[in-house]
Order: C-alpha cells, then structure tokens, then sequence
C-alpha cells in the first residue's frame, strides 16, 4: 500500500474531525475521497503530506510512519508529495515559467537543471508556450495546468489534489481529469482526489472512500459503489442523483470487452453528464458469443447516448432486440476471441 491510516483520530480543540479512520490506498492507482463539507477529506490531505498532525493512530505513508519524522526528515518527506488545489494557489506577480521553477529553487538546484525540468513540464501539461505570461493572463483551466507542473516539479511518489476541478467548467474539468489520468499512466505516481463532484469520481478514480462523521464510511471500486447505492452515497449526493423508479428507463448491451467497459462508461457519463447503472455482470447475447455489459440510463437521454456510441464505434444492444452495431458482429468475436483489447482511440 502507498497510504495506509489505521485508527487515525484528530482534534480541534473539542471538536473532533477524525474518528478512528482507517484507510488503504494503493500504489500507483487513482483513488477519490467524498464527503460533505466538514466530513474530514481535507484534513486527512494534510496529515498524510505531514502538514498536520494527528492525535492517535498510524499513518503509514509510502512506507514511513509520518508521526516519527524529525523537522529536517519531514521536509525530505514533503518532497514526496505535491499537492494541487481549486484555487490554483499560484503567486500572481510571478511567470509561469518562475511559478513553476519555486520549488526547485528553494531546494537550490542549479539552474540549467530548473530550466529543463520547466520546459519538460511545460510540455507535459500542454502550455510550453505560456512559459513568459502571468496567471492573470491565463484562463482557470491553465492556471490549474501550471499549479499541477509545480506538484511535480520535485518528482513526487504522490499527488494529492483538493478538490482541484471544483473552480472549472464542465469542459474544462474534463480536460484535466485527462491529464491528470495520463499522468497517473505515464509517470506512475498514486493521486489521491478529494471533490464533491460524482462525474470526476466516475470519470477519473477506480476505487473511493466516502467519509461521514470523520469516519470511511464505505470504500471500493467506484462503479460497484454507485450500482448498489448504499446509504453513504445516497446521503451525499441525494435523491436526485440516483435514477427515479418512475421515470422510463433504456437498458442496453454495450459490445467491449470486460477490460475496457468499466472505463468507457465511466467517460461516457462524465461527458455526457447522464447517470449510468451498470445493471449486472458481464453478459453475452443469446445468439452471439461475445461478452457486453448490461447499462441502463434515463430513456430521455436515448439520442444522445446512441450518438455518443455512434462517434467511438461501439456496438450495443437494447433488450428489446433492436441492433445497434456498427461492425459486424464477426468483427468483435475476432477480435475478443484474439484477446486483443480495444485500443484508447477506439474506447475513448
């Protein structure tokens, strides 16, 4: 485990904001942190990266006991991490260019090092030639894409972002769970989300925590969460969130194989912004032998659905026999029979 938090309990004064919370997070993978304001998402943020203490427990962060750090250790630590945050946090008389070299400079690295990493960077999150502007000449997508090349400028193991999409339009925030997924492939490094929005956690995480009262509530795999609904989630995001019993629903098979489904809803519902239930496990069509999985989503949002579809290739079909493919159906039992996974391009 990357961050692993056993019985850890934190105070302000009388009033306690950590209660006996336990946590795994794994290595290298994207894991989401929900919760009403209040709950304690943050302030765990800030006792994994040292930047609190904690009363009691074990916290145990990627494979140091943070509690039994010394002040010189902790800095070292802290080098480790980077964290992004909705406001960006950016100091507004600098470059973007100087904005993102800070870090390195404060850890007095020499400057042909500071200038190539910048660039590099710069590269990474798809601004290189914003390099010379100021953060007031920038829109809150590029500013959030300078304060992420700063979070890595020290080639941190983890990256910690609170509730780093809540300040960008819809578009935008898709944007950036992008890179921030493409990040998380390239580079390998475990990020950990805290947000109030359900499409970025479907959209970007595999597995989530939901905290009440200072305490995990339910944790595990995102889309198992938001198909069985448990009361945690209900309490969080409400009725509204949650497809009513009453209103028409549009159940239909989607052809992909199980390795890439998951995800290809997971995107669809974030861009879209429609709720999908995955409504079983991996099926196969009577007369087909190829696997798909059963979705269901609001009947009002049948075009679009079948449009998105339409545009990245996928083959479906609804219970009532209606054929949606768009290749002959030969073509994905080649293909899964193969055991060839459908590229990103064709998925995404």
């Amino acid at each position: 485990m990357m961050i692993r938090a056993h019985n850890i309990v934190k105070s302000f004064g009388d009033t306690p904001v950590l209660c006996d919370l336990d946590l795994d997070i794994r290595r290298g993978g994207i894991y989401g942190l929900a919760g009403r304001s209040g709950a304690g998402k943050s302030t765990l943020l800030r006792c994994i990266n040292g930047l609190e203490s904690y009363d009691n427990g074990s916290l145990i962060v990627d494979g140091v006991d943070v509690r039994t750090l010394s002040r010189k250790d902790m800095m070292a630590f802290r080098k480790r991490i980077g964290m992004i945050f909705q406001h960006f946090s950016l100091l507004e008389r600098l470059t973007v260019y100087d904005n993102v070299a800070l870090p390195l400079r404060c850890w007095k690295y020499k400057s042909g090092f500071i200038d190539r990493k910048v660039r590099e960077l710069l590269e990474i999150v798809g601004i290189p030639e914003k390099v010379r502007q100021k953060p007031r000449e920038l829109s809150g997508g590029q500013k959030q894409r300078v304060a992420i090349a700063r979070a890595l400028s020290m080639d941190p193991h983890i990256l910690l972002c609170d509730e780093a999409t809540s300040a960008l339009d819809p578009k935008t925030s898709q944007a950036i769970i992008n890179l921030l997924i493409e990040i998380n492939k390239q580079m390998g490094i475990t990020i950990v989300f805290v947000t109030h929005q359900m499409s970025v956690l479907r959209g970007l995480c595999r597995e989530i925590a939901i905290l009440e009262n200072g305490k995990v509530a339910v944790s595990g795999m995102v889309e198992e969460i938001f198909r069985q609904q448990p009361a945690a989630l209900r309490n969080l995001i409400g009725d509204d969130f949650a497809m009513p019993s009453e209103e028409p629903a549009k159940m239909v098979v989607l052809v992909l194989p199980d390795t890439v489904t998951g995800s290809f809803v997971s995107r669809m519902a974030v861009e879209l912004g429609i709720d999908f239930t995955i409504e079983g496990e991996t099926s196969t069509f009577s007369t087909d032998a190829v696997p798909g999985l059963p979705v269901s989503f609001p009947e009002k949002a049948r075009h679009d659905v079948e449009d998105y579809l339409g545009r990245h290739n996928v083959a479906w079909k609804d219970i009532n026999g209606h054929d949606g493919r768009l290749e002959p159906i030969e073509t994905y039992r080649e293909r899964y029979n193969a055991q060839m996974p459908v590229t990103q391009s064709e998925a995404v």
